[in-house]
């Protein structure tokens, strides 16, 4: 199934693309072009390297784009990137994203699932399964047709399992990786899905030369799976053998074998640091420290309103540490950045619900003419969050489950006193940042009260130490080097 053109020597696979398209009611097309760790990385390895990214059309105007420009875009909207949009059918695409990856897989990933009464494997999954299985047929075939022969794909995330076997067998002649994005959930709760589906992902990403992940802990947890649901060998390599991690892990099955891989995606300190100063910023920070008020500390939160970040959680800690420690009554505000996420899914919605009415309840218990508490804002604002980090004396990150959580990372770069860092012991951040961050159980309400109050009581020296090493270990692996890391393992170049 090779291309009549030449084809591209470098192919990224993912749901979203580095570009969306707004329809208005004339007809007309508006490009927005999105940022994030592969559209750095496929600049930095320059125009000439024939390489072209797939990805889904997520809404109608993508939908209209696609088709007006026969899948492949126009490179003016795309910043020069070689672009296939794939117009998947949109009961195809809702089934297989809502109703597998965000309600299914996502849920499995980051344990997110109330057993007593979910999941149910019935009917209506199986026929939400075999949407998945032609969205990621659909990926499959886009790049078995764009890829030149001996090219480098990389696939991305929980949307694509099932792409690297399933384009493996279209073009054995392909150099494939996967890259999960999220954790991988441990053996018992991975074993929930149904054993069939269970073993066809992890078919799906071991069909890749390598498979990816964002920590030690997730790429242990992927092979644990793979050792126990298909009985595959998993060795390591390159180590002594003593203690967690030594080595390289690799799994072999039926004659293949799939190098595991670690790439903890860093902060892009060069960009941060110089957007978080630009004029928008400044507007939204003085703002901002209008709404807080004079001499007041600040705990800063930045999260969509995910499930698995924990945000009901953090407003009770918080609520504890003003019920348990009254000298911060007029001290601290909590500016909390809550913004709705898949708010096409209900559970979604009562969450987002749930944040607002306990922001509320807690501004009117404690509140007075002069102070507000909570500091609650639901729309989404990057120049606003960039200056919340520039005046943030304390962040809290206190996910149940995250495969890296970069706001972790951006907040040190960024932040211009030093600020302290309360750091949930499961975000995939914890294994870098742990040494220098003040680290909590995320289900602990109590303790993490108690920690926002060792916090909030830090020396300005100590924070500002502190700061600077979260910094430094935050910056390791910038989003350009991240993906050039990634070809280049897969490559051997």
């Amino acid at each position: 199934m090779v291309s009549e053109r030449a084809g591209a020597q470098v192919l990224v696979a993912s749901n979203r693309g580095p570009v969306s398209y707004a329809l208005d009611e004339k007809g007309a097309l508006t490009a927005r072009r999105g940022g994030g760790g592969l559209v750095s990385g496929l600049s930095a390895i320059g125009p000439d390297a024939g390489a072209v990214w797939v990805c889904a059309a997520l809404g109608d105007g993508d939908r209209e784009a696609a088709r007006r420009a026969g899948g492949r875009l126009d490179t003016e909207d795309t910043g020069g990137q070689q672009v296939r949009m794939l117009d998947i059918p949109a009961d195809v695409f809702g089934d297989a994203y809502n109703g597998i990856a965000n309600s299914v897989l996502w849920f499995v990933h980051h344990l997110l699932y109330q057993t007593p009464l979910e999941p149910v494997f019935d009917d209506g999954f199986r026929a939400q399964w075999a949407s998945y299985e032609a969205y990621n047929a659909a990926f499959a075939d886009a790049l078995a047709q764009e890829a030149a022969p001996g090219a480098a794909v990389l696939v991305q995330d929980y949307h694509l399992t099932l792409v690297p076997g399933m384009l493996r067998e279209r073009r054995p002649d392909l150099r494939i990786s996967h890259f999960s994005h999220t954790p991988w959930a441990p053996v018992d709760t991975f074993r929930m899905l149904p054993d069939d589906v269970a073993a066809q992902v992890l078919l799906g990403v071991l069909g890749g030369d390598r498979a990816g992940f964002l920590t030690r802990r997730w790429a242990e947890a992927f092979a644990d799976c793979c050792r126990t649901v298909l009985g595959a060998e998993v060795t390591r390599e390159g180590g002594d053998g003593n203690g967690d991690g030594a080595g390289e892990l690799s799994v072999t099955y039926e004659g293949r074998t799939t190098r595991l891989g670690v790439h903890g995606l860093g902060a892009d300190a060069e960009f941060l640091r110089e957007r978080a100063h630009r004029p928008d910023v400044d507007e939204r920070l003085a703002a901002l420290r209008e709404q807080i008020g004079p001499g007041r500390r600040t705990i800063v939160r930045v999260d969509r309103t995910e499930l698995s970040k924990n945000i009901v959680r953090g407003l009770l800690a918080y609520r504890r540490l003003l019920a348990g420690h009254p000298q911060w009554h007029g001290r601290v505000v909590h500016v909390a950045f809550a913004y709705p996420s898949r708010q096409d899914l209900s559970v979604y919605r009562d969450y987002t619900a749930r944040v607002g009415q306990l922001a509320d309840a807690i501004n009117s218990e404690y509140g007075t003419p002069d102070w507000q508490p909570v500091v609650l804002h639901v729309k989404d604002d990057f120049a606003r969050s960039l200056a919340a980090y520039r005046l943030a004396d304390v962040a809290l990150v206190n996910p149940v489950r995250d495969g890296m959580n970069l706001v972790a990372k951006e907040v040190p770069v960024v932040s211009e006193r030093g600020c302290a860092l309360v750091l949930s012991r499961e975000a995939g951040a914890y294994e870098e940042l742990r040494e220098d961050a003040i680290t909590v159980n995320p289900y602990d309400v109590n303790g993490t009260a108690r920690a926002l109050h060792e916090a909030l009581s830090m020396e300005d020296g100590e924070r500002a130490e502190r700061t600077k090493r979260l910094a430094a270990a935050a910056t390791v692996l910038p989003p350009a080097q991240w993906f050039l890391d990634q070809l280049h393992a897969l490559t051997g170049s």
